[in-house]
């Protein structure tokens, strides 16, 4: 089952900005329209995943235990949404920022993956140390710690 005819929906509770983070949300990603917004509740899709969304008031806020993930194919793409997510928000640690709206995200080039899988457990874990070190993600810098990690001795 894709998650574009998936029966889970993910429901996200907004203050009073539900109009303004569904405008905000699809002028980013592509494939993505407004359903429906209506002064309590809405329904928007991003890059086809579609989302519910309540005002709800302000006892409910978000917090880092959810978050959404984007695989990024390259660094550009990386930036792109690193940039336009982050614009008013505040970046963290090792790919993850928060939004405008107080939305946990993760910006993860597809690359990264692959140097932490790297048979070479110096190379993953130079890997490692320099993505502890980073905001946003730079694949430049995380294949350069890669090459510089002494290569294993042949037993």
């Amino acid at each position: 089952m894709s998650l574009a005819t998936s029966h889970i929906q993910p429901c996200l509770w907004f203050d009073d900005r539900l109009e303004e983070a569904a405008r905000f949300y699809t002028a980013i990603f592509p494939n993505s329209s407004i359903s429906h917004l209506g002064p309590v509740a809405g329904e928007f899709t991003l890059d086809g995943l579609t989302f519910r969304g309540v005002n709800g008031g302000p006892e409910l806020a978000f917090s880092e235990a959810v978050s959404f993930s984007i695989v990024c194919r390259d660094q550009s793409e990386v930036d792109y949404y690193w940039d336009s997510l982050a614009d008013g928000g505040q970046e963290s640690v090792c790919g993850w920022l928060k939004d405008r709206f107080g939305l946990s995200w993760q910006v993860v080039p597809t690359r990264l993956h692959d140097l932490l899988a790297d048979p070479d457990p110096d190379r993953a874990e130079a890997v490692s140390r320099a993505l502890l070190g980073m905001r946003r993600i730079v694949v430049a810098e995380l294949e350069a710690a890669a090459d510089a990690a002494a290569p294993r001795a042949a037993g």
